[in-house]
């Protein structure tokens, strides 16, 4: 879930025919830049696609389980397959909380949510190609139309940020903090989807990533409420990196009390 730099060891370094070790080679800028931008692209188009065909085709019977499932099992998998190529963000929320931990530079962040937000129109252009019209405008594109009123505003605004907040939490602490890392990132991350879908669908739909928002808004032409799934989510990743600042981080990452 984050850009490891990978040092090659001077043991490690070929050598030339005299014997000679070769000097090591700087990374491109397809290493650096393009290939994780794509990355993130590639990414997070196919987890907006699956998650909005699964609320698409989604038969009434299955209730939030059907989503809920897609969605987490979606995020493992494309976490494990891209994290040695982007470091698997996938949401602007990641991206910002894990910079604000040091898991990555200034310079690629603007790269990323962009790139994250071209992911989010193709996978919702591509879930738009694939399902029958009729099912498409009776599900609002997989847009988040879950509010209705300014009754639920309050509830489903604090339920995206404590969500996201929770899920981001998980991200920096199971891939970013030395001290709690693991490999089984992949699979906490998308547990965390599953249970956070499960437990708050039916308050905000469980956006949690505003790429997952604007790209079926884009393609439904769905915009009531939008913001939610703008300010929720992205005010819950920079809590989430507050407490991992301030009281959950290694001595690299804890700002106070080292």
């Amino acid at each position: 879930m984050t850009e490891e730099k990978v040092e090659l060891r001077d043991v490690d370094r070929p050598l030339t025919g005299d014997g000679v070790k070769k000097p090591q080679r700087p990374p491109s800028t397809f290493d650096k830049l393009i290939q994780p931008c794509l990355g993130e692209i590639i990414g997070t188009t196919f987890f907006v696609f699956i998650g909005c065909v699964s609320v698409i085709e989604n038969v009434p019977a299955a209730g939030r389980l059907q989503p809920a499932l897609v969605h987490g099992f979606a995020v493992a998998v494309m976490v494990a397959c891209m994290d040695n190529i982007s470091g698997s963000h996938f949401n602007p929320p990641f991206t910002i909380a894990i910079y604000l931990c040091g898991g990555m530079q200034l310079t690629m962040v603007g790269p990323y949510l962009v790139s994250q937000m071209i992911g989010g129109l193709l996978g919702a252009g591509m879930s738009r190609l694939m399902v029958p019209p009729g099912n498409y405008i009776n599900a609002s594109g997989a847009a988040f139309d879950i509010l209705k009123s300014d009754d639920q505003l309050m509830g489903a605004l604090c339920g995206e940020v404590f969500m996201t907040c929770l899920v981001t939490m998980v991200v920096l602490l199971a891939a970013v903090n030395t001290k709690t890392k693991s490999p089984l990132a992949p699979f906490l991350v998308g547990c965390t989807v599953i249970i956070n879908i499960l437990a708050g669908g039916d308050v905000s739909g469980t956006c949690l990533n505003p790429a997952r928002a604007f790209g079926p808004a884009v393609m439904a032409g769905y915009w009531s409420y939008h913001w939610v799934y703008w300010v929720g989510p992205l005010t819950g990743g920079v809590l989430a990196a507050g407490l991992v600042r301030l009281f959950l981080g290694d001595d690299k990452i804890r700002v106070i009390m080292k």
